[in-house]
């Protein structure tokens, strides 16, 4: 357990109130009653903490705040947070340790590295490999992407900064994103003779549509934020702020609104939107025994706000 104050003093930057444990600063517009906290930090890559990060180094580190918000955050710092083999491992653990945790509501994965989300794969290292290695490689790659993607709970991403390639089928794989206007996104595989690898080529097309997907994988097209808010990419678009963590603050908003509904209807409800028609009628009756149906329904008619246990 650390104090989330010590954390930020070791180099994790954020304008958001949430992310401190001062009494002074923690009583803000992100969660306005907060009161300090010990956050419990799970170091995937054990030993390595953002402020020691070396040449050789990467960090998948999890933010457990109150209520169920838990942070993903990705630092790679001197390789623009690439995919390389050791972080594509820690990704893993990570999304590992949260599939599973019935306390978890919301998911945001961000960049602890300023003016990056993620430049996708790791071209130093992929130059390195055997042709036999890399196709073992992308998989990899395209195993913890999907992983992200069947997490059971809302997922989103925060593009503060650059996600072009791996690093936008990333942020695909979120069911939301929202972006600063300065963030850069593409899916620029065909500049180097290959086409995206880790879901693009399908999450892409059912974001904006097949036929501007495809102009926009054929040219190898770099967005801004406000074009990509124009195309249907992103949800929200955001002015960047001092910080640069606008994207990030409008996420955690987000998150916050999700926090009074259902655990059990949040999950159904995700899931029944990614099943599709055929199966939505199914799942809804997972939802009609439980007894958060029912304190929903004793709520509404004792017109109080509903206390769901996710049971």
């Amino acid at each position: 357990m650390f104090s989330f104050w010590k954390n930020h003093q070791t180099g994790f930057h954020s304008s958001c109130p949430i992310l401190t444990s001062s009494p002074a600063v923690c009583k803000g517009s992100c969660f306005p009653h907060c009161s300090p906290v010990l956050v419990s930090i799970c170091f995937v890559h054990v030993g390595v903490i953002p402020s020691i990060l070396t040449n050789s180094d990467a960090c998948a580190v999890l933010f457990f705040f109150p209520l169920g918000i838990v942070v993903l955050g990705i630092n790679r710092a001197y390789a623009k947070n690439s995919f390389s083999k050791n972080l594509i491992k820690m990704l893993s653990k990570a999304v590992d340790a949260l599939k599973s945790d019935k306390k978890v509501r919301t998911i945001i994965v961000r960049s602890e590295v300023p003016g990056i989300f993620c430049a996708g794969a790791d071209l130093k290292e992929r130059v390195k490999m055997n042709p036999s290695e890399v196709g073992p490689f992308v998989s990899k790659i395209r195993a913890v992407i999907n992983e992200i993607a069947n997490l059971p709970v809302p997922t989103i991403a925060a593009i503060d900064g650059l996600a072009l390639g791996g690093g936008l089928e990333l942020a695909l794989a979120c069911d939301i994103r929202v972006a600063a206007s300065s963030a850069k996104m593409g899916l620029v595989e065909t500049k180097l003779a290959i086409i995206p690898g880790g879901g693009g080529t399908q999450r892409l097309p059912r974001a904006i549509g097949m036929s501007l997907a495809k102009e926009l994988i054929f040219s190898a097209r770099v967005l801004d934020g406000q074009e990509a808010k124009a195309v249907g990419l992103i949800s929200h678009v955001l002015e960047q702020n001092q910080e640069g963590d606008a994207a990030y603050c409008k996420a955690l908003d987000l998150a916050r609104e999700f926090l009074p509904q259902g655990p059990v209807a949040m999950r159904v409800a995700k899931l029944a939107i990614n099943q599709g028609m055929e199966v939505s009628a199914l799942i809804l009756e997972f939802t009609i025994p439980t007894k958060d149906r029912l304190e929903g329904l004793l709520a509404f008619k004792e017109k109080r706000s509903p206390r769901y246990k996710g049971e």
